[in-house]
């Protein structure tokens, strides 16, 4: 069960991360109705990368959902002022870590594609398996689109 102080620091590190203009933030209800499935994980890190106790000092998060030896990467972010650390390549090896502990033999995500977290993902090991095309719109209506990037996990 999600706790509120958890909710709170997802929605704030979510609300200084994500631009508006590329409409990927979700809302606080759907964050929430998310997590409210046993399916769905949470993960929040303090500025060391590790995991956060206490949302308080959360500065990054991923949520994800796993199914049947598979987990997708929903959301992932860190706040701005703390960008730059290695913060969010910690999240993508806890997150790696703890989707195997679950059971997990792949990872998916999928991004706009001119997202520049293209980066990170490629650089701990996700490769590019799919793309549909014009499947996300910006605030004005541009269409962009999606990549699909999958990650094998060892065992």
């Amino acid at each position: 069960m999600i706790r509120e102080h958890e909710l709170d620091a997802v929605m704030r590190i979510m609300d200084a991360a994500f631009d508006p203009y590329w409409r990927e933030a979700w809302s606080r209800a759907q964050v929430a109705q998310s997590l409210g499935f046993q399916t769905t994980h949470l993960l929040l890190t303090d500025i060391e990368g590790r995991p956060a106790s206490d949302g308080s000092a959360a500065v990054g998060f991923a949520l994800s959902r796993h199914i049947v030896g598979e987990e997708e990467l929903l959301l992932i972010a860190v706040t701005p002022a703390a960008r730059g650390q290695g913060i969010g390549g910690s999240v993508l090896e806890l997150l790696a870590r703890n989707a195997a502990q679950r059971g997990a033999t792949r990872l998916f995500l999928e991004m706009r594609a001119n997202n520049p977290a293209e980066t990170l993902y490629r650089r701990h090991g996700y490769e590019q398996i799919g793309r549909r095309e014009k499947y996300y719109r910006t605030l004005d209506g541009q269409t962009i689109d999606a990549i699909t990037f999958a990650k094998a996990l060892n065992q």
